[in-house]
């Protein structure tokens, strides 16, 4: 039996094609490719700066950086995300504060931010977690009550939006991934969108080692960088990627639906029906609790069913790095009990209608073979 993935990229030839002439350019680290893919995602965010980067970790990092985040800030977030999240604001010297999840959208619960703002408290970054977009009016005005600067995690976000408004196209400092399962893709690669040139040029030299070149064709180095420019192979990929991402979206928005059909009788937590903003970027559901433990079977069980799923993400607290940091200050009861049931199931835009159903038989049989009851999780 063929084996559906939980994710794939799609790469059309035409992609493939335009690779192939920068491979045959002799240009291929950063150059014209990557100033063309920035100048089409600057025009997307409403013609905000937006440059480049090896990943969205290091545009998350760098993005600190920029808003002056310094070693003994504070900065919140979510511990249900990739580890890069909080990994960044260690990397910096600061001290990542974890808040609970809404247990319906998953997203970081913004009414617990006001209990965990502290005289160093200097930031706070949220996460789009499967592409829904955490409420951004809330955000906003929470943030200028306490003076915060926004780092937003919308790593998995591109092309999702807040009331009809592109995220990204508004805002502060809004980081997205081009990784190879996310709605759009460079290979690995990522961007930061920010509020001005100066930023934009703070960024420039953070990804290139701090260096800024001169006339004579010397450089100068006034700041200590990294090594995160992308390559213009990437951007190639990326250029054909975001030329065909609203059609993408659109489908992984149908695929959406058929799952809510599909698995309205069971006993799953379904993610929020939201069509208005969300990308799809992963269709996740929650197992039923008392299956919690069995988690790993089902997964096994519905692998040798041809279907792979994932785990998008274990809770960032209960990791060995941060038990040993002792960084937890309140329960998290929320973040666990989500970390503890979530499963991605497939969704690219490649998946056929039948697929979805596939899923959901294969999904049947495994429940009732663990032995889950009919009704809600």
């Amino acid at each position: 039996m063929n084996l559906l993935p939980f994710t794939r990229p799609d790469i059309d030839e035409e992609t493939i094609a335009a690779v192939a002439d920068v491979l045959r350019s002799g240009w291929l680290t950063t150059g014209p490719r990557c100033r063309e893919l920035e100048a089409a995602l600057s025009l997307r965010a409403e013609g905000r700066p937006v440059r480049l980067a090896s990943s969205a970790t290091a545009a998350l990092e760098f993005a600190l950086r920029i808003a002056g985040i310094q070693p003994g800030d504070e900065v919140i977030t979510t511990s249900l995300s990739w580890v890069a999240t909080s990994n960044v604001i260690l990397a910096v010297g600061a001290r990542p504060v974890f808040v609970d999840v809404d247990p319906e959208t998953r997203l970081i619960d913004l009414g617990q931010v006001d209990a965990v703002v502290s005289g160093r408290t200097r930031a706070i970054i949220p996460v789009d977690l499967a592409g829904l977009p955490v409420d951004r009016d809330r955000l906003y005005e929470l943030a200028r009550r306490h003076g915060l600067r926004v780092i937003e995690d919308a790593a998995q976000s591109q092309g999702a939006r807040w009331h009809g408004r592109e995220l990204g196209s508004f805002g502060d400092l809004v980081a997205f991934s081009f990784h190879p399962n996310k709605n759009m893709t460079t290979g690995e690669g990522g961007c930061l969108v920010m509020n001005s040139e100066q930023e934009a040029s703070q960024f420039e030299k953070l990804r290139l080692q701090g260096v800024v070149r001169c006339a004579d064709g010397t450089y100068d180095c006034d700041v200590l960088g990294g090594k995160a420019n992308l390559t213009d192979i990437a951007a190639a990929i990326g250029l054909g990627q975001l030329r065909r991402l609203d059609q993408s979206n659109l489908r992984r928005r149908d695929l959406a639906r058929l799952y809510f059909s599909s698995l309205a009788g069971l006993p799953l937590g379904l993610p929020p029906a939201d069509f208005e903003n969300s990308n799809w970027h992963m269709f996740q559901v929650l197992i039923p609790a008392a299956l919690a433990g069995q988690r790993g079977e089902l997964m096994r069980l519905l692998r040798e069913s041809g279907i792979a799923t994932g785990v998008h993400y274990p809770a960032i607290h209960q990791t060995s790095l941060y038990r040993k940091l002792g960084l937890l200050t309140r329960p998290l009861p929320h973040t666990e009990s989500v970390a503890a049931r979530i499963l991605t199931l497939p969704l690219f835009p490649a998946m056929q209608d039948a697929d979805v159903e596939r899923v959901t038989q294969a999904l049947a049989r495994v429940l009732s073979q663990l032995g889950a009851e009919e009704g809600q999780p």
